[in-house]
């Protein structure tokens, strides 16, 4: 398979991830309480959104990658 197939597909998967799961969550611990010897901490979820825009973008270019990558020269 040519270069520029591979690179569509993986442009379509990541874009079909994108529109099913519209953010990235990752978890910090941020300290609360620091009292001398004593240390309270707290685990955050936070959220980068993705908007739908993205997903679609990189669908639609793995899709034009695959069509432009597939054509005979």
């Amino acid at each position: 398979m040519k270069p520029a197939g591979i690179i569509g597909i993986v442009l379509i998967i990541a874009g079909v991830l994108a529109l099913a799961y519209q953010g990235i969550r990752y978890t910090t611990r941020e300290t609360v309480v620091d009292l001398g010897p004593i240390h309270a901490t707290e685990e955050r979820q936070k959220t980068i959104p993705l908007p739908p825009i993205i997903g679609i973008a990189a669908v639609a270019g793995g899709v034009a990658l695959l069509i432009a990558g597939g054509r005979k020269s």
